[in-house]
């Protein structure tokens, strides 16, 4: 390599070249091109260089069978009808599935630097070429990753070490689990997904603790705020977070083209939430779009309702809600019932449409919760016998026994109580069984999480 470089350097460095540098010049480069061809040929792609050189040289993935398309069964089962005969699974896709390890940055750029092959079944004897990511498989094809990914590590390190005070916690927060989802009751507090200034966050802790014998780490499917707690729904598999993922997206897009009262809603959310006030109405529905706006020169944004629907930030966002119970303290419950999933839709349709923030949310409550009169000593849950729960274990530092009515500063009260959803697991297994199974009627799930130990005392002491 050095011998190049220096025999090159003296090249340019000529200003006149004589007809035999000249000619040395050429063959200098023709013997490059020649090496680096034959080099390439090396790789295990030579029609006489057979398997061994191919196995020596690239990693092979299985050949393509066709699969549940987890994205086309998600929009299924949420009443979306799909075309069953098309195949939509592309070169890309089928190296996530195999290899569900692998970053998908990485996969991202073999494609892009044009280093993964396919070999096409239906021509015998022929070279594996180069093949695009959004190009479609067909059954048989096989493809070929440079040798160098297995050398990868599959998991991204962490820093923390494990701790057995840490994985009783999340194991604490299991409601539900089966072989394609895991379902947590999020405590407050605790961030969803990782970010700047966050040192740990659910999704981490759940692909170090949560695992169990699976390969593949739980995977989000949805969000909930940081401050807010309930359900949270995690896939187990690629697969079964690729059909949860479009249920949920399909849940968006339906409300804002069917009709809201005949349209069967196969994912159902109902919030609880403790608001300062009372709405006019005990029920009602709440159909506002929302957008973003930017604040203090891009360092703040804000979601607030936007009075233009073809702004481009405008989204289309529906809730509906109703009186649970209402305390002469001037506190309201609400169960609240979101057809679509914005962000902050529930803390902005509750401030800035009916008139009662939420409890605890200082950003669009502010000024509610600057007139908000503490509950003096003697209204207290101490005083007024209430059973305080037990100290609960917190090795995050969460402070889960505070944060009430009672408390100076309380915190959010806002709760995802209750969610129905299809029996992932259970249509998965038809869809493997039947290609053309019909899976509108699968059975579906009902989950309840139990309320946060501040919301609960909130109860108690309204209650009293």
């Amino acid at each position: 390599m050095a011998e190049s470089c220096l025999v090159r350097r003296v090249f340019h460095r000529a200003r006149r070249f004589s007809d035999e540098v000249k000619t040395l010049y050429s063959g200098f480069y023709q013997c490059r091109c020649y090496y680096a061809t034959t080099a390439a040929d090396a790789q295990g792609f030579n029609n006489n260089s057979g398997n061994e050189s191919k196995k020596g040289k690239w990693f092979t993935l299985p050949p393509f069978t066709p699969t549940v398309n987890g994205a086309a069964l998600g929009k299924e089962l949420a009443g979306v009808k799909m075309d069953k005969s098309t195949n939509t699974m592309t070169a890309l896709k089928w190296v996530q599935r195999c290899c569900p390890e692998l970053p998908q940055s990485l996969v991202q750029k073999l494609f892009r630097l044009r280093q993964v092959r396919r070999e096409s079944s239906d021509v015998e004897e022929q070279r594996p070429k180069r093949v695009a990511a959004k190009e479609s498989m067909n059954i048989g094809d096989r493809i070929f990753l440079p040798i160098t990914v297995q050398k990868f590590p599959s998991d991204k390190v962490t820093d923390y070490p494990s701790s057995e005070e840490e994985m009783k916690f999340l194991h604490s927060l299991e409601l539900y689990k089966d072989p394609e989802i895991i379902v947590l009751n999020k405590p407050p507090g605790l961030p969803v997904q990782g970010g700047i200034g966050i040192k740990r966050s659910l999704d981490e802790l759940a692909a170090k603790y949560m695992k169990y014998e699976y390969s593949e780490a739980p995977r989000l499917v949805h969000r909930l705020d940081r401050d807010c707690s309930g359900i949270l729904v995690m896939g187990r598999t690629q697969l079964s977070a690729s059909v949860l993922h479009s249920v949920f997206r399909e849940k968006t897009f339906g409300t804002q083209t069917e009709d809201l009262e005949s349209k069967k809603r196969v994912l159902q959310k109902r919030y609880w939430a403790l608001v300062i006030g009372c709405p006019r109405r005990s029920k009602g529905l709440i159909s506002v779009p929302l957008g973003k706006v930017v604040l203090d020169n891009g360092k703040s944004e804000r979601i607030t309702i936007m009075s233009d629907v073809r702004e481009p930030s405008a989204q289309f966002a529906v809730t509906e809600y109703r009186i649970i119970g209402s305390s002469e303290k001037g506190y309201t419950w609400l169960e609240l019932s979101p057809l679509t999933g914005r962000k902050h839709q529930l803390r902005v349709h509750c401030a800035e449409v009916l008139g009662t923030p939420i409890v605890g949310d200082y950003k669009y409550g502010w000024q509610a919760h600057r007139k908000l009169k503490h509950l003096s000593s003697s209204t207290s849950i101490v005083n007024l016998g209430a059973r305080i729960p037990e100290q609960e274990v917190d090795p995050f530092s969460l402070r889960l026994g505070n944060g009430s009515i009672s408390d100076k500063q309380p915190h959010l009260h806002l709760h995802c109580k209750e969610m129905v959803l299809p029996n992932i697991s259970l249509a998965l297994q038809q869809a493997r069984v039947v290609s053309d199974a019909d899976l509108v009627d699968v059975e579906s799930i009902k989950l309840v999480a139990p309320l946060p130990s501040h919301m609960q005392k909130s109860w108690d002491c309204l209650s009293s």
